[in-house]
């Protein structure tokens, strides 16, 4: 668990006995931790592989490439549940870039890249009809060169539902060039079995992701009402 201590504790995140500390819009909050089943489905066992296999790639490096990786942690900060910036380990920041490199299609980088920039993906709309059972992502433009982009997106909820986060699925990738609109339609029934009933709500995001380095941008998220 991590947190922040003032005149005693002013913020906490993470996961302590039997209990978690995190914050939304009402503010900080501490709730009894519940332990979720473990799901055993093909996308649960692809991310737990993906894991196994970038751990024991990093293991069959080099010393002098862990090295460079340890070396390299200070041009790739990021920031944490705080906003506080901080540099993650060689190791951490191995398995984050080839793992976005792998997800979207790219090929395992042993050597630590140099930053770049990644190409900026705004999503705009999504429109989605649950009699013609269709779904259309529209971006401000056509997805970047040398960039891919993970679309995620939640099951049909609540149209009273104003957040989520750990409800997010990925559903779909996105190639460089990849022109707007976008038809989820396949991707999302392929996820979620429909695209829901009239009235509900969808969420969409998207992350790019460079193509050379494994850089993730900044989310982009829109949501839409599904029609009759």
């Amino acid at each position: 668990m991590k947190t922040k201590f003032g005149a005693i504790i002013v913020d906490g995140r993470g996961k302590i006995g039997g209990h978690v500390a995190s914050k939304n819009r009402a503010g900080s909050y501490l709730r009894t931790k519940v332990t979720p089943v473990n799901a055993q489905n093909a996308s649960q066992l692809e991310i737990r592989n993906r894991f196994t296999t970038l751990s024991q790639a990093w293991r069959d490096l080099t010393q002098a490439n862990r090295d460079s990786w340890n070396f390299a942690v200070g041009d790739f900060p990021r920031t944490d549940q705080f906003g506080d910036s901080h540099n993650p380990t060689g190791f951490n920041l191995f398995q984050m870039l080839n793992n976005n490199l792998l997800t979207t299609g790219g090929v395992q980088i042993d050597v630590p890249p140099l930053p770049s920039a990644v190409g900026e993906v705004t999503l705009t709309s999504i429109a989605i009809a649950a009699g013609a059972g269709t779904m259309s992502l529209v971006m401000g433009a056509a997805v970047p060169a040398n960039t891919s982009v993970k679309v995620f997106a939640t099951a049909p909820v609540s149209a009273g539902r104003d957040f989520v986060k750990s409800q997010y699925r990925l559903i779909s990738i996105l190639a460089a060039a990849a022109a707007t609109p976008v038809n989820l339609k396949a991707a999302y029934e392929a996820k979620f079995g429909s695209v829901g009933l009239a009235g509900q709500k969808v969420f969409v995001k998207s992350i790019a992701v460079n193509n050379t380095t494994g850089q993730a941008g900044t989310p982009s998220s829109v949501s839409g009402i599904v029609a009759a």
